[in-house]
């Protein structure tokens, strides 16, 4: 028995014993992640409940009929009681807003104003018989601009309740002050991001080379080609644009025709005009805005943010109150737009951004845009003569009397340049610190554009963003839940940040931008609703309002201090809380977001936000707040921060624990059938995933927004796809929270936020994910299958393990399913650069660690020896002491443990593989010695698979006797061990390195000569500890995993319609040729569609509805609408 003592250490009672350990280890992580998902359950629940009385049902729901018959539809009564009298104006306004962004045809647009009585020009009132004020159908409009006017109209509701006097209240009151508007400041912080596609970008992609990685210095096939890859290969940027957008670029034709720039209002001569560079330069402006209105770009933010500003400017009061002041430009008191660009102007910028931001000032000089930026070293010396000017000419000033200055300016009409507005010198730089410690780079910059607000309330924009100007409309209603007009004691605001929602546009860019939205979206709606409900809201980015004069006596609108805020906005709501503030979040209002598109740019952005949800963890801020609140508010305050990612580092973690709770049983002789006996749970599999509640929310808020019928056909829609993708990102966001616990650095990761077609090339991927996720799936794999082995071996019941396989198999594959086009020369080019990668020499010779060590830190490796070698020693140079020693003691007490718990029969299996690496350590010697032949290299790679011959030799006939299958347990588990004991001593011989290096530098020796004795070391150990070498081996596996997957959807495509095309990118692309490029030789699926039936063309992104019906509904007797065709008649109605 266990309880002698004499038995304590025998190996039936270790295992016994571990297996117990390890069961009540894996129900304590299951018990914490439990409450995380309750509190999923209860933010589901409780927030639609809160939807439910703020209004929001049907919220997005297009196919409720909007009736604007003036003084008897509902929404034109709604419309007139919440905007006053000259509803019908701002009806118009919003209307040609949509057709400008050619989101709607000009019939349509035209249409949609008769509906309210009102025309296009409106010059002249429309007669009687003009007048066909019918509900107007929203299904039969393009998707995006169908979801905009049904938002738009439902959530009037809430504004509708705020209990306003029309006369004075609404925004075209007869009475109503212009005064009452608060004045805001809208921030745009930008650094080097796209602020307008070029016309080379968009021509470019097509070609095979362009969905390769790209050299730094943009010279093709020169170079580090380290970059990534600029297009998919297969189609033109332009083109892949169109294919999720055809009917917006129908349009853009059509408008284009009508306006007398093009003589065909046919999309593809649009197309090809562009690409053979026949448009004029007008309409090569209006090709380039119209792309950037449909990618992540600062134009499409700029632009945006200026709709609140064009919206107060068509007010007739607003007009009235600054015809009185013609110097100025319209609203420009209550809003301006600040652009804080970071790079304007200098030497690290890019000279094609300047000239677009210019394009943007000029453009939009009417509007209240202007632009600051870092004067600095390095800024082109015309920005600084421009500045020297101003200053001379105020007077008092001396040249050279400041290094760095922040300077606001707008465009200059007349001169058609520049003009300084302010200039205020600074004595320190943008950012303080050094190298890696340098302060937050956004969060700087926003402080540099939040020094020449001059608004009553602030709020930054991200540059993926962007906003409807129907929604511009009630921003000014939205500002009064800071100050009520009837609060009487006004000293403070009721609030110091207000929330809202956002409309993630990405979700139409692929099966990544749509799970990526759908989890952004049911955050920023129905979890955020649930949070401000318990008084726990945090800021969680933007574009949140904020107290321009709190945020400005407060330091600014978030944190910046190196390492620690690297999460810089939450702690804006840190801030909040501390001083018994409040963050609401209201759903009448909703700004547009992108988010990423492309899978490695995805999980760039999950590795950096969980990265910083330990400096949140560790930051001062958080250790406040928990020592001043109780415990119900401490779970409250940690469901609001860190429990998402918390949550998914336990999950991962149990994960391991299940297999070897199995292997422990099994190796206890505990089947399954005593785990029945004894009422175990452990004794079925657990098929059922609690990660399934995280659909709960989703589900609930679109059951309320849009239906129940839509809802359950997106969730059950995107279900496969988004199992694929959280399972890889939850293991994804586990990795990067281990490696912030175990260094305690939370690093930032650039995505860039490319397009959705972009090529995601096997040697990006793999420096992605080969320490996160391919390293974690071989260990579990591992033990999976020492699992299966030993079950098999001892004749036990063995369990299948379904999830386990699936998340190991989901780790490996899920980047290439992902990946846009696999077409055969893509896999042949990836398939040669790969192996290139994996071979090549470069950064292997002595003197060339140091760049090693500069190129890991920058993520700009070339080989594989350079991508482990700079994780070996960057690891090394930043990892404390107690950190590496405390490993080392842990992994030593796994060694002994291992020991205990593992049959003396196995471990005498260890002598061979002591052999095989001796003979791999005199192949080491020979790769050095001889110049660093591949060929050595790769034969110690496989080497290991010499385990069974010189296992007869070892062990003689034991060690194959009677199979070598049924020697298989043995064999595996022995090289397991053999492996984990060898990693032991090569962190031994490197901690005393590192202490080594301690002594050297502490005694007067040279910093630099032990750093270089120091790195030498580790890669002396990085080769003869077998390091590289197993690292070859799985970078072999993942090529041929690759290889396989992608293969398999190419025959996918090729064979069943472009299907894995049509699923992960759009539909359009799907029903392009397989060999085809789009828009090459035929014009838009949708639009030929169109032509072939003879109709015209007024499509939908999604339903590809033709503009043969009319696109109003006609009441019933029935009392439901019914659509009545007026062309096509009956042939029409039966087509369709």
């Amino acid at each position: 028995a266990c309880t002698e003592s004499a038995q304590v250490l025998a190996f039936g009672c270790v295992t016994c014993v571990s297996s117990v350990l390890v069961g009540w280890l894996l129900v304590m992580l299951g018990g914490l992640v439990d409450i995380y998902f309750i509190f999923y359950l209860a933010s589901a629940v409780v927030g639609s409940v809160m939807g439910h009385k703020r209004h929001l049902n049907d919220l997005k729901n297009t196919s409720l009929p909007i009736d604007l018959h003036e003084h008897q539809g509902n929404e034109a009564i709604l419309f007139e009681r919440t905007f006053g009298p000259g509803w019908q104006h701002i009806w118009r306004v919003m209307v040609k807003s949509l057709l400008a962004e050619s989101l709607i045809s000009p019939k349509q647009a035209s249409g949609l104003l008769t509906a309210a009585g009102i025309s296009l020009d409106g010059e002249a009132p429309l007669t009687h018989r003009e007048r066909k004020q019918k509900p107007i159908h929203l299904t039969r409009f393009p998707v995006l601009a169908a979801e905009r006017l049904a938002f738009f109209f439902q959530s009037l509701k809430w504004i509708d309740g705020q209990g306003m006097e029309q006369a004075t209240d609404t925004l075209t009151g007869v009475h109503f002050d212009p005064g009452s508007i608060p004045s805001l400041t809208q921030i745009i912080p930008a650094f080097n991001e796209v602020v307008i596609p070029s016309v080379e970008f968009l021509r470019a992609g097509a070609e095979q080379e362009d969905a390769n990685n790209m050299s730094p210095d943009d010279q093709p096939g020169l170079g580090d080609m380290t970059l990534p890859p600029q297009g998919d290969g297969v189609n033109t940027n332009l083109a892949f644009m169109i294919s999720q957008f055809p009917d917006e670029w129908v349009f853009l034709a059509k408008r284009l025709h009508t306006d007398g720039w093009i003589e065909s209002d046919q999309s593809q001569e649009l197309y090809q005009d562009f690409m053979k560079q026949r448009l004029s330069p007008h309409c090569v402006t209006e090709v380039r805005l119209w792309a950037c209105l449909r990618m992540q770009s600062v134009a499409r933010t700029v632009i945006g943010a200026l709709q609140y500003g064009r919206a107060l400017a068509s007010l007739p009061k607003i007009k009235e109150h600054y015809a009185q002041f013609p110097e100025k430009r319209i609203a420009e008191d209550h809003v301006e737009v600040i652009l804080a660009h970071q790079t304007y102007g200098h030497a690290e910028g890019n000279p094609k951004n300047d000239e677009a931001v210019q394009m943007l000032l000029e453009r939009y000089a009417d509007d209240a845009l202007f632009l600051v930026f870092d004067l600095q070293k390095g800024t082109s010396p015309d920005l600084w003569a421009m500045v020297e000017e101003f200053l001379t000419a105020r007077g008092g000033y001396r040249p050279g009397i400041f290094k760095q200055a922040s300077v606001k300016c707008k465009w200059d009409k007349p001169r058609r340049a520049l003009r300084v507005l302010e200039v205020l010198p600074r004595k320190f730089p943008l950012r303080l610190g050094q190298g890696e410690f340098k302060t937050q780079g956004k969060a700087c910059n926003q402080l540099n554009g939040l020094r020449f607000a001059t608004g009553h309330y602030v709020q930054a924009l991200d540059c993926n963003m962007g906003t409807f100007i129907g929604e511009a409309f009630k921003v000014p209603y939205i500002l009064r839940t800071f100050m009520p007009l009837d609060k009487h004691d006004r000293t403070a605001p009721n609030c110091r940040y207000l929330g809202f929602r956002e409309y993630i546009y990405t979700g139409r860019e692929g099966a990544v931008g749509k799970c990526h939205a759908a989890a952004e979206w049911t955050f920023g709606t129905i979890t955020q609703r649930f949070l401000s409900g318990m008084g726990m809201r945090m800021h969680y980015g933007h574009p949140d309002f904020v107290d321009g004069f709190w945020a400005r006596n407060r330091g600014g609108m978030s944190k910046s201090s190196p390492v620690v805020n690297l999460s810089e906005d939450i702690f804006a709501g840190y801030n909040v809380r501390m001083r018994e503030e409040s963050s609401p979040h209201v759903d009448a209002l909703e700004f547009e977001k992108g988010r990423e598109s492309t899978f490695n740019s995805a999980s760039n952005f999950f590795a950096k936000i969980s990265g910083g949800s330990i400096a949140v963890i560790r930051s001062r801020d958080n250790h406040l707040l928990c020592d001043r609140i109780g415990l119900t508010h401490s779970l409250s305050f940690y469901f609001t921060s860190v429990a998402f990612y918390v949550s998914n580092l336990f999950i991962d973690m149990t994960i391991y624990l299940y297999v070897m709770l199995f292997i422990a049983f099994t190796l206890a002789d505990i089947d399954l059938a005593k785990l029945h006996e004894l009422g175990s749970t452990f004794s079925a599999e657990w098929l059922m995933s609690m990660g399934i509640f995280s659909l709960v929310p989703q589900l609930l808020e679109m059951v309320l927004e849009f239906g129940a019928m839509k809802a359950l056909r997106e969730v059950l829609g995107m279900l496969p796809a988004a199992t694929f993708f959280f399972i890889f990102q939850n293991k994804n966001i586990a990795s990067a929270l281990r490696t912030g616990v175990m260094t305690g650095i939370a690093k930032y990761f650039f995505t860039g936020r490319p397009m959705a077609n972009q090529h995601q090339t096997w040697r990006d991927i793999y420096v992605t994910y080969w320490k996160s996720h391919y390293g974690p799936a071989f260990s579990l794999m591992t033990l999976y299958i020492i699992y299966q082995v030993l079950v098999h071996q001892t004749f036990q019941g063995a369990l299948p393990m379904v999830l386990v396989a699936v998340s190991f198999i989901s780790w490996l594959i899920t980047p290439i399913i992902f990946s846009p086009f696999p077409r055969w020369a893509l896999i042949e080019q990836d398939i040669r650069e790969f192996s290139a990668f994996i071979n090549g020499k470069a950064g292997k010779e002595e003197d060339e660690v140091g760049e090693v060590v500069k190129r890991g830190q920058t993520g700009k490796v070339r080989t594989l020896w350079e991508t482990g070698l700079a994780y070996e020693i960057n690891s090394w140079t930043e990892a404390s002491y107690w950190l590496c020693a405390t490993t080392i003691m842990l992994r030593s007490a796994c060694v002994v443990y291992l020991l205990f718990i593992i049959p003396a029969e196995i471990l005498d299996f260890l002598w061979i593989y002591i052999l095989v690496w001796s003979i791999n350590t005199l192949c080491v010697l020979a790769y050095l010695l001889s110049g660093q032949n591949n060929l050595l290299l790769n034969l110690q790679a496989v080497g290991w698979l010499l385990a069974v011959p010189i296992g007869s030799v070892v062990l003689g006939s034991r060690a194959v006797s009677p199979t070598v299958a049924t020697r298989l347990p043995e064999l595996i588990i022995s090289f397991v061990v053999f492996i984990y004991i060898l990693g032991l001593f090569k962190e031994m011989v490197l901690i005393m390195n590192k202490c080594l290096y301690a002594v050297r530098t502490c005694t007067g020796g040279s910093h630099s000569i032990a750093m270089r004795h120091h790195n030498q070391m580790i890669r002396k150990c990085f080769l003869y500890f077998q390091a590289h070498q197993m690292e070859m081996v799985q970078a072999y596996i993942i090529l041929i995993v690759n290889t396989l997957v992608s293969v398999l959807l190419l025959l996918v495509d090729r064979l069943i319609c472009n299907m894995h095309t049509w699923w992960l990118l759009n539909r359009e692309m799907g029903r392009m040729e397989f060999d085809g490029q789009y828009l090459a030789k035929s014009p838009p699926k949708i639009e030929s569609d169109h032509m072939r039936d003879g109709t015209s063309i007024g499509t939908n992104s999604e339903l590809g509805y033709e503009d043969t019906l009319d696109y109003f509904a006609t009441p019933t007797r029935g009392g439901g609408p019914a659509v009545t065709p007026t062309r096509g008649g009956a042939n029409a109605t039966a087509a369709r």
